[in-house]
């Protein structure tokens, strides 16, 4: 099932699964994190990120690929940093390049699956890591580099937790719809142009492992919203540099998700 989370026309937050671009079917959810069809379709107002997470937890250079890229050995651990909660966009929302990063340009694309936890975990094994797991989503780590390498203090939290700066959705992919995490395809278009393409097959930790490694002694709290890592492709590598530019258009697709589209605008 693919859950959307919505505003109807009464102005009311719901949850809904089959929709169709236009409308939805409200869902319930009940206490074990099921989700049942109640069969009344309303109106999609406004499509809005398909979690309200307590903590967005981020892997960096967790593609091989993406390493090799940007000239960095492969990590032995996770590389572990955080989103303020605050950064979170929904679907069709503007990312905004803030005042701060726009001159010179700095702001940099990074496709990446979301994972949601759907019940606590506190030292979880890799074997049952996935047991976790509510679903998957489409995520877009948006980092203003300078920032995020120097002016951050070398610690990167800073220069990706600007508001707008975690696209998320437009939909939540149940876990029965995606048995196997490590085997989508991901993409990122830039204005139609693909940037990035690659598979999370050449993930360095797998989901499993990285569920297991942050719930070591510290308690992942359900709807936590893991990011985990982006592919090659990005745009501070290219030469000349890419960067996103009011006007843009960004879509991040995953196999089995969708396409989570989210258009750039300057900070009045």
């Amino acid at each position: 099932m693919k859950i959307i989370r919505f505003t109807t026309q009464e102005g009311k937050e719901v949850m809904g699964c089959d929709w169709d671009g236009k409308t939805a079917s409200i869902v319930e959810q009940s206490a074990d994190y099921s989700f049942s069809d109640t069969g009344e379709r309303v109106d999609v107002v406004n499509v809005l990120p398909p979690v309200a997470p307590p903590a967005i937890i981020c892997i960096g250079l967790n593609y091989r690929r993406h390493a090799k890229e940007t000239g960095q050995e492969i990590p032995k651990y996770p590389a572990i940093f955080m989103k303020y909660p605050a950064s979170l966009a929904g679907h069709g929302d503007a990312v905004v390049i803030p005042k701060c990063a726009s001159e010179p340009p700095e702001v940099d694309y990074e496709a990446e699956l979301g994972v949601v936890i759907k019940k606590a975990a506190r030292n979880v094994s890799e074997e049952e890591a996935l047991d976790y797991v509510l679903g998957y989503t489409c995520t877009n780590d948006v980092s203003a580099r300078r920032w995020q390498k120097h002016a951050g203090a070398f610690q990167w939290t800073r220069g990706k937790s600007y508001d707008t700066f975690c696209p998320c959705g437009p939909v939540l992919t149940l876990t029965d719809e995606i048995p196997d995490p490590q085997n989508l395809a991901i993409k990122l278009r830039l204005n139609g142009e693909v940037m990035q393409d690659s598979h999370t097959s050449d993930m360095v930790f797998s989901i499993a492992n990285m569920i297991s490694y942050l719930s070591q002694s510290s308690t992942l709290l359900p709807g936590t919203l893991i990011l985990t890592g982006t592919p090659e492709g990005v745009g501070f590598i290219r030469k000349p540099r890419v960067y996103i530019a009011p006007g843009d258009r960004m879509e991040v697709e995953i196999e089995g998700i969708g396409v989570l589209e989210n258009p750039v605008e300057s900070e009045a």
